[in-house]
């Protein structure tokens, strides 16, 4: 059976993307080791993964970011990033204020300040975001356009995405209303698919490898979860029936636990899956620097290319995982009780 012309186009663009990703990962990394013989490849794999006061695509190539601080002796202030390197690229103060391991403080008393400024891995969030009302409006569109035909272009590749999330993840593990949890559960699962496959891009953030938003995607979990809990959920935590007396002393704190242990385990494997992969890569990369060697790095760029269409599997297997254990939360949690 021939395959759909739209899949073999996918899948070459698939793999135009991994080899363009990983070329340009190692002329960004052949550009951190031009400075100097010895290269310091975990600052270099460091800098990456962590969040940061300025996009830093090339040693050439620096996007300052938008500074916003307050305290209560200055009160609030707007500048960019820029003013806190000179010429040499080298740290120095502005304006009073200083940056200290990608923290800001006053120069003078080093005292904290309340830092709402656009970093690189807030700049990504708001791509990220963008992106997916550029999407989701175009798909709605159409649509209402094509409304009682065949699905076409952008709309004929997100629609059986979406009816696999509803009909495969979300509505197995809820129940009959699934209706209720849907809109957010989707958001979910493309917000974490589009976080990591953007940050698969050169130069990208490392969007969902950040412990801070896996944090508040799964507090956003728990809180939907525990609010939705009906009283059958609560009765099976603080009485479970069935038990005897002396073994609820004991299931109790378990219990408990267990309430906070869930949101938690979404909150590691995401932040650890994206965050190792891209550690992986880079490491990879290195090893062309460290040994100084064509025939490591032609080895290493082939190794790269297979981690890298591995990592485009790993991104939509943890949007996957991360909303189908949100749905079986809340499945849990809403869940009738059964009368006999």
């Amino acid at each position: 059976m021939k395959k759909p012309f739209w899949m073999t186009k996918t899948a070459f663009l698939a793999l135009l993307f991994v080899v363009f990703a990983g070329f340009s990962n190692l002329l960004k990394a052949s550009d951190e080791g031009a400075k100097s013989e010895e290269v310091n490849m975990s600052d270099v794999i460091i800098h990456h993964v962590m969040d940061d006061h300025q996009w830093h695509f090339t040693d050439h190539l620096v996007l300052p970011l938008p500074i916003i601080v307050y305290t209560s002796e200055k009160g609030l202030d707007i500048f960019s990033s820029s003013n806190f390197f000179n010429e040499h690229h080298e740290e120095v103060e502005y304006n009073g204020y200083k940056l200290e391991h990608n923290h800001i403080m006053l120069a003078d008393s080093g005292k904290p300040v309340l830092d709402l400024s656009i970093t690189k891995n807030v700049a990504m969030l708001l791509i990220n975001a963008a992106l997916l009302l550029l999407v989701f409006l175009s798909v709605a569109k159409a649509y209402k356009t094509n409304s009682g035909k065949a699905p076409k272009g952008i709309q004929s590749f997100m629609e059986p995405i979406v009816l696999f999330v509803r009909d495969e993840i979300v509505k197995p593990n809820i129940g009959h209303h699934y209706e209720r949890y849907l809109p957010y559960l989707l958001t979910l699962f493309f917000f974490i698919l589009f976080g990591n496959l953007l940050g698969l891009l050169p130069g990208a953030g490392n969007l969902t490898g950040n412990i801070a938003i896996t944090l508040t995607l799964a507090v956003l979990t728990f809180l939907i979860t525990n609010l939705s809990a009906n009283k059958n959920y609560w009765s099976h935590i603080f009485w479970t029936p069935g038990v005897p007396l002396p073994l609820r002393i004991i299931i109790l704190p378990v219990e408990l636990i267990g309430i906070f242990t869930k949101p938690f385990s979404l909150m590691i494997r995401l932040f650890a899956a994206i965050t190792a992969g891209h550690i992986v890569l880079l490491s990879l990369l290195g090893l062309t620097f460290m040994f100084h060697s064509y025939i490591v790095g032609v080895v290493s760029s082939a190794f790269v290319v297979v981690i890298s269409l591995i990592e485009l599997l790993v991104a939509g297997i943890q949007a996957y995982v991360f909303t189908m254990f949100t749905s079986l939360y809340i499945g849990l949690a809403t869940e009738e009780h059964e009368h006999h």
